[in-house]
């Protein structure tokens, strides 16, 4: 399993994250889920978007299941299930409200991305949780290298952002702007503490890796909220 070089992971305190951008952040949150949970902490994860209902027997229909998979050393997600998807969206309010109390941390998966490594939210997006209090960024190292409209949801808007054409190649400077930029991965994110996942690290060279994670710390990101995860961690 994984290991979280996070602060917040050791530290003790209840949490409430919301997880954006692409490149893998399902199953970042999972992950995190799974570490939590086998160190003893409650775990309720959700979306306030769509997320996939698990197979695997984690879903939560009610708070009684909640409390069992909590007595099992287990996770739970909770959600509202779209029978003609297979999805899950927000779960019921009062359901959330109850639990939350309970819980020791809280995921939730704030944004979609469909499977593109990084992307630039819509007006409407993300949906951040009134009371959480981190937000996490996930990016995929595979998008560098590809052009903006085959690797970026939302490539018009990140042109713009960017000041490129659709047909620019993605470099480690443009990744590192979207993912610094107030209207990409950091937008409302506001006074909550802000972490960056770089996912897929072992797609690069280790120089290619110091170079991304240099650009994000001279901008102003803190190093210690950086994470080079590779694949299989």
């Amino acid at each position: 399993m994984a290991h979280c070089p996070f602060d917040f992971f050791t530290d003790g305190k209840k949490h409430n994250i919301c997880l954006v951008g692409g490149g893998g952040k399902t199953m970042v949150m999972y992950e995190l889920a799974a570490m939590w949970a086998a160190c003893g902490r409650r775990v309720l994860v959700l979306t306030s978007t769509h997320i996939l209902q698990p197979a695997d027997g984690s879903f939560a229909a009610d708070a009684a299941a909640v409390q069992k998979l909590w007595q099992q050393g287990r996770y739970a997600v909770i959600g509202t299930p779209e029978p003609a998807t297979g999805k899950l969206t927000a779960p019921p309010q009062d359901l959330y409200e109850a639990l939350k109390l309970q819980a020791d941390v809280i995921l939730c998966e704030a944004d979609g991305s469909r499977h593109h490594p990084c992307k630039v939210p819509a007006e409407h997006e993300p949906v951040l949780l009134p009371d959480s209090d981190i937000v996490l960024a996930v990016a995929g190292m595979d998008a560098l290298g590809r052009p903006l409209a085959q690797a970026c949801q939302r490539p018009q808007l990140a042109a713009e952002l960017l000041g490129c054409s659709l047909d620019s190649v993605i470099d480690a400077q443009m990744l590192a702007a979207l993912l610094l930029s107030e209207q990409g991965a950091r937008k409302n994110v506001g006074a909550r503490a802000y972490y960056i996942v770089l996912n897929k690290c072992d797609l690069l060279k280790a120089a290619q890796q110091e170079e991304i994670r240099r650009l994000l710390v001279s901008a102003g990101m803190d190093g210690h909220r950086i994470w080079l995860r590779e694949r299989g961690e």
